[in-house]
């Protein structure tokens, strides 16, 4: 037997699988005594299959050097799942479905009255420096109030076993692809498992996607025309958007193969002749949409877009300007969002921020570099991040004078002491630290992934998740309380 159980050690942090050595947590039960059972050989069996099923199927990700370079590597996988009960699921789940109602409210009414500054629960400074903020967008009614089409919001465990959202995803979030193809890789690499037991599904997602694009077409009549409108082959996503456009049976489309007409209708070139498009999922950021409307230096957006956009003859998820709400100084601020537009108290809670906007809590974050995570506010993927308790001396100096010269452009949290989950290394396991992206669907309904996207820190000690910076993935499971 190659993984023993009573040697686990995830050292007072709060652990997905295991309570204590040599005792799993009910939902884990079984699979933990399943895996127990592998020898090493089969253990190493299993890896492999998993690495073969992965190149074969050419899952890959796209790191970019510091000289400019990229290379596309094979996805990190891990084969040992994570468990989340149900009963603990459909809480979740409530919570982010309240939330993203209240952040499409926000957006909503940014773009139309702003009420909630006039109101004074939303600083006005703050929307004034808003990077995000986008003004063409001004009274724009997109179809069903909804901005944040898809959304994923990314949520952590701390020590004490509570969840908490670390931040959330408005403008192109990434990575649902990966959640369906690990998926895939574990039922090729543990067939039983699925034959046995009562695993939620994840495979509806790409029906979910097209049902909500769907939704907000334009054009009432037949099948409406969807298109995934891409950047290109050298984007750090393109793997996952050429496999959305597969799995929905839609086109995948560059700026280059559209065209907006004198009817201000958005037209894809095909070689029978231009087809009017009804719905683009764009994959491309807000200033490159439209060289008409924002940089005009673009090559990769389509010039007349958003007019046609404002005009309500073509549907873009996200909408432009939904990034105004993914900015890490306005997620301080969401749970006022949740009170003011909902009446309804958070159901699940923020990681406590300090804004160093704020006079005060700016001199307690450079009073207390050394305690806290630094983050700038409009940057993703771990970069521009201090650790400030893994931090050198000078690096807190440095953040020190820029939190001075930009404090809009920061916030500080504490070190959350991430939850930790099994993980191979070799055939033994370690606990490794990993956090969750959900994603959540507006359209005509709600609609939140059975899981979501599990990001696991391979490197040992690390808290960074991101496959960009030696992070990894594994398969996320929803059972029902010792099910499995």
């Amino acid at each position: 037997m190659a993984i023993r159980w009573g040697a686990y050690r995830a050292k007072g942090l709060y652990d997905e699988l295991m309570r204590a050595a040599g005792r799993s947590r009910p939902a884990a039960k079984q699979l933990c005594d399943h895996l127990r059972s592998l020898t090493d050989v089969e253990i190493e069996e299993r890896k492999q299959a998993a690495e073969a099923a992965i190149r074969v199927m050419g899952v890959t990700f796209r790191v970019y050097s510091e000289e400019g370079g990229s290379i596309d590597r094979a996805w990190p996988f891990d084969i040992i799942p994570r468990i989340i009960p149900s009963g603990e699921w459909r809480r979740i789940e409530t919570g982010l479905k309240q939330r993203v109602r209240a952040l499409n409210l926000f957006i909503d009414d940014l773009y139309h009255d702003q009420r909630i500054v006039r109101d004074k629960v939303f600083p006005g400074d703050i929307l004034a420096s808003s990077k995000n903020y986008r003004p063409q967008c001004a009274g724009v009614d997109p179809p069903r109030g909804v901005w944040a089409h898809i959304c994923g919001s990314d949520l952590v465990r701390d020590k004490d076993g509570t969840v908490y959202v670390l931040e959330d995803n408005l403008r192109v979030p990434s990575g649902v692809s990966y959640m369906l193809e690990n998926r895939l890789v574990q039922k090729r690499v543990f067939p039983e498992l699925f034959e046995q037991y009562s695993i939620e599904p994840v495979d509806d997602y790409p029906s979910q996607l097209y049902d909500m694009l769907s939704s907000i077409a334009p054009r009432a009549a037949g099948r409406p025309e969807i298109v995934v409108l891409t950047p290109g082959i050298y984007n750090s996503a393109y793997f996952e958007h050429a496999y959305l456009a597969q799995q929905m049976g839609v086109e995948l489309v560059e700026g280059r193969d559209l065209a907006v007409g004198e009817d201000d209708c958005v037209y894809m070139r095909t070689i029978e002749g231009l087809t009017r498009v009804d719905v683009i999922y764009r994959r491309i950021d807000d200033l490159f949409l439209d060289p008409e409307a924002f940089n005009p230096e673009s090559r990769l957006g389509v010039r007349g877009l958003l007019r046609a956009w404002k005009k309500g003859n073509v549907a873009l998820a996200n909408a432009p300007g939904a990034g105004v709400a993914d900015d890490k100084v306005v997620y301080a601020l969401v749970p006022e969002m949740i009170r003011y537009y909902l009446n309804e108290e958070p159901i699940l809670p923020n990681v406590p921020t300090y804004l160093c906007v704020n006079d005060a809590q700016r001199e307690h974050v450079l009073a207390n570099l050394d305690k806290l995570v630094v983050k700038p506010a409009n940057e993703s993927g771990g970069y521009g991040m201090l650790i400030g308790p893994h931090a050198g001396q000078k690096e807190r100096e440095e953040f020190a004078r820029l939190i001075r010269r930009d404090p809009r452009n920061y916030i500080a949290q504490p070190l959350i002491s991430l939850s930790t989950t099994p993980t191979l290394v070799g055939t033994k396991v370690e606990p490794r630290h990993v956090d969750l992206r959900p994603f959540i669907l507006s359209g005509e309904s709600v609609y939140v992934t059975t899981g979501g996207l599990t990001r696991v820190a391979l490197r040992k000690g690390s808290t960074v998740v991101n496959s960009s910076q030696g992070g990894g993935s594994k398969d996320t499971w929803i059972v029902e309380e010792g099910a499995i």
